[in-house]
């Protein structure tokens, strides 16, 4: 059932890409949002992105007593290399860098979420 709901999207996303093939395609048609979908986004989506946001930048930064923060990764792979686990130590080495490869993609996202909040929800009141 889920395969063929998928098919079906996929289809008409293609059949409504073929129309738009043959326009320019340098530049992308606009999105637009009627007042009540801004007003949601940025009532309701944007604090919650960005609480997210913060959350997950005050784990990865966090010290070793932090569970799932970079210090507590290398601290943990530390301890596992001192008592001989060196598999262990390399993947737990290797999800501390993948976790503070993640820093910028937040950043990124918080800078994003800030861009569409100054642009769109100032006629809010400042929300």
């Amino acid at each position: 059932m889920k395969r063929m709901v998928i098919g079906a999207l996929v289809a008409g996303f293609a059949v409504l890409g073929a129309g738009t093939a043959s326009a320019d395609e340098s530049t992308p048609a606009p999105v637009t949002l009627s007042s009540e979908q801004v007003k949601k986004i940025c009532e309701q989506r944007i604090p919650r992105a960005e609480e997210r946001v913060s959350r997950l930048t005050d784990r990865i930064n966090g010290g070793p007593e932090v569970i799932g923060s970079t210090q507590n990764l290398r601290k943990r792979a530390e301890e596992a290399r001192t008592a001989g686990r060196t598999e262990q130590a390399q993947r737990l080495d290797t999800r501390a860098g993948w976790r503070e490869g993640h820093l910028d993609k937040l950043n990124k996202a918080k800078e994003r979420l800030a861009k569409f909040k100054t642009e769109h929800c100032g006629y809010l009141g400042g929300k």
